[in-house]
């Protein structure tokens, strides 16, 4: 039974109660019949009067719920584009059609990111596959071909061999990189920063990449602010940081170019911010909005052996996150061809 018929029957055994003992006490002789009477039409009055007030006070409530089930089979259809229209209801349903629509918006959200995430594990799952799929395939043939004795040149043995460890190297490199970006993105990396200066953990970092810069005849300038301040950091993950935005930029620059490494201080924000320019071709805008993605690449075409794991942008993010820093990418701001990384580092008060 609805509730509304509840209610009016509710009310209508009230009101047979009230003439029953109206009746009783007419048979004990306690009531003349004429207020009996009396008191039965005044009794039937306000019964009808009661229940038309009833009647009109319970249909925007009835409305009410009506449209509160309707709207509850369409979130349950994933449809949350249609809102609660609030109108004469109590204050009641004005407060539930709020939290109605509060929930909402919610829900769109909670359901867009699952999507996104469900997207996102898929993509992972595909790139996985694909940049392990392609080495151990180039593995197998080559040891194939050395078991069956199809290749008897020494010389083209041991570049076969070559090969194979390279590949396996790569693998080795791709697994470390999904390791160590599982344990960020989880919150399981330790951090234990020390106060130190960034002058040594540059100059290491440049050092590994000096005969690639020679390779390419970059020319590297790298401005430095004098007054840095010590930073509260871990060296290890900076460092990491800064090789792989300075190997990519290398990778991308063309022959001859240059390459600016640029740390100053913002006093007023209270952070260092460290900035890598470069003259290659650049990045389109849609692409800086996913560069920082798991496995994402400028160039799909490129695999992993010529354009990286795709990891290593991602893993520069949590670490520089777990600093409390920011990391972006924007076009260069003199107006030369390329682009420019950058990512900063809070500048914490030395602990007295």
């Amino acid at each position: 039974m609805k509730l509304r018929n509840q209610l009016l029957l509710m009310n209508l055994l009230s009101t047979g109660i009230m003439v029953i003992s109206i009746w009783y006490s007419e048979r004990q002789m306690l009531l003349r019949p004429e207020q009996t009477r009396l008191l039965i039409v005044i009794i039937i009055v306000a019964m009808i009067i009661s229940t038309m007030i009833y009647w009109l006070m319970t249909r925007p409530i009835m409305r009410s719920i009506q449209n509160l089930i309707a709207l509850t089979k369409q979130f349950s259809d994933r449809q949350f584009g249609t809102m609660y229209i609030i109108g004469k209801e109590p204050e009641e349903f004005k407060e539930l059609a709020e939290a109605f629509r509060e929930m909402a918006k919610k829900l769109d959200e909670s359901f867009a990111k699952l999507e996104k995430g469900e997207k996102a594990r898929t993509e992972l799952i595909a790139n996985i596959s694909h940049d392990l799929r392609t080495p151990m395939a180039s593995i197998q043939l080559m040891v194939e071909a050395l078991q069956d004795g199809l290749i008897e040149d020494p010389d083209m043995k041991q570049q076969y061999l070559t090969t194979i460890l390279n590949d396996i190297q790569r693998l080795s490199g791709l697994i470390n990189d999904l390791f160590d970006l599982s344990k960020l993105e989880l919150g399981q990396e330790v951090f234990n920063p020390s106060l130190i200066h960034v002058d040594s953990i540059l100059l290491k970092v440049i050092d590994s990449h000096a005969i690639l810069l020679q390779d390419k005849e970059i020319d590297l300038q790298l401005y430095v602010s004098e007054t840095l301040p010590r930073l509260w950091i871990m060296p290890c993950k900076i460092a990491r940081v800064i090789n792989n935005l300075l190997h990519n930029a290398i990778r991308h620059s063309p022959t001859c170019g240059a390459i600016e490494l640029i740390v100053e201080e913002n006093k007023q924000k209270q952070q260092v911010q460290f900035t890598l320019r470069d003259e290659g071709e650049g990045i389109s805008s849609d692409d800086q909005l996913r560069i920082f993605e798991r496995f994402f690449r400028t160039d799909p075409s490129r695999s992993s052996q010529s354009g990286g794991s795709g990891l290593g942008l991602a893993i520069a993010k949590s670490l520089v996150e777990m600093h409390k820093g920011q990391i972006g990418v924007q076009d260069r701001q003199d107006g030369k061809r390329g682009c420019e990384f950058w990512f900063t580092i809070p500048v914490i008060l030395e602990k007295k």
